[in-house]
C-alpha cells in the first residue's frame, strides 16, 4: 500500500494493539490520518467483539487485592486459558482492578463507563481486546470490601483460579493484616458458605435438623438422647458451612473463630468474598464429529 509510512504503521499499532495488516488497512482507508485510523479499527473491534458474543468465556483470571481497610476481587473472563495468559490480558486485569479500587463504581455498567485511558472508557478497551486476542472476553463481576477502621486481607490461588477477601474488624496492626491473609487462603481452601451461624437462613437448619432427627430416631434411642446427637450432628454442619466454626486450616485445633479472638480481643470477621474462576458458568461441550466434518466440508 503506498505512500503508507512504516513508522506510521508502528504508532497505529502502539496506540490500537491491533494486527500490522489491520493497521495498514486502516491507514490506507482513512488516508494515513492516525485519529480516523483509530476510529475505523475501533469499529472494526466492536464487531468482532459483537461476533464473538455466543462463545462460552469460563477462563480467564481472578485478581484480588487489599491495602490497609479496602480490598477489591474481581474476575474477568476470556475462552481459553492460554488467551488469559496473554501479557494484554493480564495488563487490563490489572488496570481495571486499578479503576474499581480507585472509583468504586456502584456496578458493572458503571464501571465500564468509565475512562480506561485518554481515549477510551472500559468497555471500549475490552472491544479492542477482543479485536486483538480473538476470543471473547467479559468483565463478569467485581466486589469491593471497606471495613473502616478495621483490616482487609487478600488472597489469590491458582495463578488466579480463586481470590478471596476476608474483612476484619480490628485495630489495624502486622499481626492482624497477616492473620487477614492467612485466613483469606483458609477460605480459598476451606470454601465455608457462611461467616457465622447467624447468617444461615432458618429453613436451611430446619431442613437439616429434620434429616438428622429422622436418621437418629431410626437408631430406638430416647427421645432425650436423640436430640443430643442431633445438636451434635448440628455443630459439625456448621463447622462445614460457617467460616467461625471451620477450623483452622494452619492450626487445626483451633477455630478461625478462637484464632481471631485469641489474636485480637473483640476482633470479628465482618465480611467475605470468594470467587472462584468460571463457577456457574456452563461451558460448551464440544462435539468432535461435527468439529471434523465442518473442517472438512469447508
Amino acid at each position: 500500500m503506498p505512500g503508507i509510512k512504516a513508522t506510521d504503521v508502528k504508532k497505529l499499532r502502539d496506540v490500537s494493539g491491533a494486527g500490522m495488516m489491520d493497521c495498514k488497512k486502516a491507514l490506507a482507508e482513512t488516508g494515513g490520518d492516525l485519529d480516523a485510523a483509530v476510529d475505523y479499527l475501533r469499529k472494526k473491534g466492536l464487531s468482532a467483539a459483537s461476533k464473538k458474543a455466543g462463545r462460552v468465556a469460563a477462563e480467564g483470571a481472578v485478581l484480588a487485592r487489599s491495602e490497609g481497610d479496602t480490598g477489591i476481587v474481581i474476575e474477568v473472563n476470556a475462552e481459553t486459558d492460554f488467551a488469559s495468559k496473554n501479557e494484554k490480558f493480564q495488563g487490563f486485569v490489572n488496570n481495571v482492578t486499578d479503576i474499581v479500587s480507585r472509583e468504586n463504581p456502584s456496578d458493572l455498567a458503571a464501571l465500564t463507563a468509565l475512562p480506561f485511558d485518554s481515549n477510551h472508557n472500559v468497555g471500549e478497551a475490552l472491544s479492542q481486546l477482543v479485536a486483538t486476542v480473538g476470543e471473547k472476553m467479559n468483565i463478569r463481576r467485581f466486589s469491593r470490601i471497606h471495613v473502616p477502621g478495621g483490616v482487609v486481607g487478600s488472597y489469590v490461588h491458582g495463578a488466579g483460579k480463586i481470590g478471596v477477601l476476608v474483612g476484619i474488624q480490628a485495630d489495624d496492626t502486622d499481626t492482624m493484616r497477616e492473620l487477614a491473609k492467612h485466613i483469606a487462603m483458609h477460605v480459598a481452601a476451606a470454601n465455608p458458605q457462611f461467616i457465622g451461624r447467624n447468617e444461615v437462613p432458618a429453613d436451611k437448619i430446619e431442613r437439616e435438623r429434620a434429616v438428622l432427627s429422622e436418621r437418629a430416631a431410626a437408631s430406638g434411642k430416647p427421645e432425650n438422647i436423640i436430640e443430643k446427637i442431633v445438636d451434635g450432628q448440628l455443630n459439625k454442619f456448621y463447622q462445614e458451612i460457617c467460616l467461625n466454626d471451620q477450623a483452622f486450616v494452619m492450626d487445626t485445633d483451633r477455630s478461625v473463630a478462637k484464632v481471631i479472638a485469641e489474636a485480637q480481643n473483640d476482633a470479628r470477621i465482618v465480611a467475605m468474598e470468594r470467587f472462584q474462576l468460571g463457577e456457574g458458568i456452563e461451558k460448551a461441550e464440544d462435539d468432535f464429529a461435527a468439529e471434523v466434518a465442518a473442517q472438512v466440508n469447508g
